[in-house]
């Protein structure tokens, strides 16, 4: 939810531990950062750019003591780059370089959380706020995307986040969400106290009868949703199911900012079109805070937000794509889709026909065959090739392989040009202390599952959970 201010997950992540698909216990992270810092802060980066990554392998890998492992330089012929690693993993997606076993992570100061609810929670929905609901995603635009139109500082625009499509806005630090809310309908020349009230923030008695704010959105999420199976933690929401909405054609297109800032008409038209709300986790350090090694597409990096045009895809290919997105160059498809809540069976649009989007009625064999795959429409040509280039390195056998995964779509005679021979057993290391990355303290290991998982969802949707 803190995106906006820090940045997305894989920015917040400043050393990795990681089991290889060639067996090799790894932990890696940056040694070495670039000293032209007034170059990065001129080009509106907040953090230094990252220049090696250097990593070190566990040498005694039966020893289950965590306390009694020995880490040392990896073998000459390891055959893995660091600095690779470090660039696919944060943003590449999971499922397909490993399985990650600890993180360690950049810390942020506790700030004041704040959340907002339209027409629902706590109170009653009703008829004439539903009413006024387009005026209230017009108004969610004004602040997230354009905040100078309600008299907002973009400083109070980016303690806030509207991931959620029901109507949510959640805070952290000052904001001005009622305020402007009040201004926003007296401008419309709406100025009845009902309406203002269809805008609530979230406040509980507590047991001395006082109203409180839940401290963060974990505690949000745990006062307002009921958790049977798991008392006191965080639920899944929504539970995982068989929805068929996931399994369907849809991705949500990640609108640049640059494109929004072209004309106030241009929001105008994204909201007529679009299927839901617009999903607000994009913009100020989500743009800044690169360490310019990660793979997250500069698509991400430029978006106000993310939309999903279910129902009109033909408009949006053929209409709103070229005006958003540079596409003079036709053996350069850009990155256009965000990787959260996509549906696998998406791809882009024809290859020979950037303006039509690729039937949903196809096989999978036509859609491959004549469509931009998904992983392109994600990452853009030049980065998805950069990524299979280091997922063959770094799993030549494929033993990770997942659906819409990097490498997963493949061609079998691509991946039957490595060597078909058995992995090999890691070798005894020499030692060598002074190559551990810095930072000495790193998180227990977790099951190797468990964290595979808790990791992906990290680093993927760090600005939207």
């Amino acid at each position: 939810m803190a995106g906006r201010l820090y940045g997305f997950g894989v920015d917040q992540v400043v050393q990795l531990e990681m089991v290889l698909p060639n067996g090799a216990h790894v932990k890696f992270g940056p040694t070495e950062w670039a000293t032209e810092w007034e170059d990065a802060s001129a080009e509106g980066f907040v953090v230094p750019r990252t220049k090696f990554v250097s990593g070190v392998c566990r040498s005694n890998p039966d020893e289950h003591d965590e306390e009694k492992w020995i880490w040392e330089r990896c073998p000459e012929d390891f055959g893995i780059d660091f600095n690779d690693l470090w660039f696919a993993v944060r943003g590449g997606g999971g499922g397909t370089w490993g399985v990650v076993t600890s993180v360690f992570l950049q810390l942020h100061d506790y700030l004041p959380f704040s959340a907002y609810f339209f027409n629902m929670f706590p109170s009653p929905i009703t008829e004439e706020c539903s009413a006024i609901a387009p005026q209230f995603a017009e108004f969610k635009a004004q602040y997230m995307s354009a905040p100078s139109l309600l008299n907002v500082t973009k400083e109070h625009s980016l303690a806030c986040s509207s991931p959620d499509p029901l109507g949510e806005i959640y805070c952290y630090g000052e904001e001005d969400v009622m305020q402007a809310w009040t201004r926003f309908l007296d401008t419309n020349n709406s100025t009845d106290p009902a309406k203002v009230a269809c805008l609530s923030k979230f406040a509980q008695e507590n047991s001395e009868g006082i109203m409180e704010s839940p401290k963060g959105f974990a505690e949000l999420r745990m006062r307002i949703s009921t958790n049977d199976r798991f008392p006191g933690k965080v639920p899944d929401s929504p539970a995982p199911s068989r929805n068929p909405l996931v399994g369907s054609h849809v991705a949500g297109v990640l609108v640049p900012q640059s494109w929004l800032d072209e004309s106030e008409e241009n929001i105008m038209t994204v909201l007529e079109h679009a299927t839901n709300s617009l999903y607000y986790a994009f913009g100020g350090a989500t743009d800044s805070g690169s360490d310019q090694a990660n793979s997250l597409s500069q698509a991400h990096r430029n978006a106000a937000f993310m939309e999903i045009f279910y129902d009109d895809y033909d408009y949006f290919w053929g209409n709103l794509f070229p005006q958003m997105f540079d596409v003079s160059d036709k053996t350069k498809f850009p990155p256009v889709f965000g990787s959260n809540h996509a549906g696998p069976f998406n791809s882009g649009p024809l290859k020979e026909d950037w303006t039509k989007p690729c039937p949903p009625e196809w096989t999978f064999e036509e859609r491959r065959e004549k469509c931009i795959p998904f992983q392109e429409a994600i990452y853009g040509t030049e980065r998805l090739a950069r990524l299979e280039a280091i997922k063959k390195a770094v799993d030549p056998h494929f033993i990770f392989n997942c659906g819409n995964c990097i490498g997963n779509n493949l061609p079998e005679a691509s991946k039957s040009q490595v060597d078909e021979s058995s992995p090999s057993e890691p070798e005894p290391l020499a030692a060598n202390p002074s190559d551990e990355p810095s930072g000495a303290s790193f998180m227990s290991s977790f099951a190797a599952v468990t964290s595979a998982i808790a990791v992906y969802l990290l680093i993927n949707a760090f600005s939207c959970v």
